[in-house]
């Protein structure tokens, strides 16, 4: 499932269940912060950019990540038969291509290969600078939840869960009237070893290690190690 399709479904879960939507400018302010991202606070050079586009093509129900030159692409099947690829890369890499994202791609062979039966139906999508990470302490509102709690490195494939994990925890602190204190008390439980595993992982990836030992891993033990609690 695509991040628009699951964003689309929570959204009509939400009103389904009374919540009241709203958007745009002049929106009161709410219990729960589940949107937006911090700035990244490394130097130019060495921030990181996530991309992705969506295909059109022969599809399957593998999830393959390929990595190359410091950066990692997945590529999955979503909804209506279409292939999401979707990747991140430090920025002196992407420069070098000036962010033309089918540029960095083609500097893997076997990406290329695995994408020559497709075709791009969308223009890629890109996002950055990145900054990974957790911040247990109370921010823009009492109940930062999703994006503005945290941000996992995408490779792990915990990311939406993570934040449904941590909206979910958001929402029953929102309705008792917990502290936000004993709410990111319960989110640190929930989420801290998954981002310990994954900050470990983005070492391997920048150190060029990534590749050469996932043959290696159970992909059992990675899973349950990235899961949230």
């Amino acid at each position: 499932m695509s991040r628009y399709a699951f964003d689309a479904l929570l959204l009509d879960q939400a009103a389904a269940r009374g919540a009241r939507v709203a958007s745009g400018a002049g929106v009161e302010p709410v219990a729960v912060l589940a949107c937006g991202r911090r700035p990244a606070r490394a130097p130019r050079g060495r921030r990181q950019f996530g991309f992705k586009a969506h295909f059109d093509g022969p599809a399957n129900d593998a999830v393959e990540l390929y990595f190359f030159d410091g950066c990692y692409v997945g590529v999955s099947g979503i909804e209506g038969g279409r292939t999401n690829v979707c990747g991140l890369g430090p920025e002196d890499c992407l420069t070098r291509f000036g962010f033309s994202y089918d540029d960095v791609v083609a500097r893997c062979p076997a990406l290329v290969e695995r994408l020559a039966p497709l075709r791009r139906v969308m223009p890629w999508v890109s996002t950055g600078p990145l900054e990974y990470g957790q911040r247990f302490a109370p921010g823009a509102a009492p109940y930062p939840a999703g994006d503005a709690l945290s941000f996992v490195d995408p490779f792990t494939g915990s990311g939406l869960l993570a934040a449904v994990r941590s909206g979910a925890i958001a929402g029953r602190a929102a309705a008792s009237g917990e502290t936000t204190e004993a709410y990111l008390a319960q989110c640190r439980a929930s989420l801290r070893k998954p981002f310990q595993v994954a900050s470990l992982l983005r070492g391997l990836v920048a150190s060029g290690w990534a590749e050469r030992l996932a043959a290696l891993a159970p992909p059992a033990l990675l899973f349950a190690l990235t899961r949230p609690r």
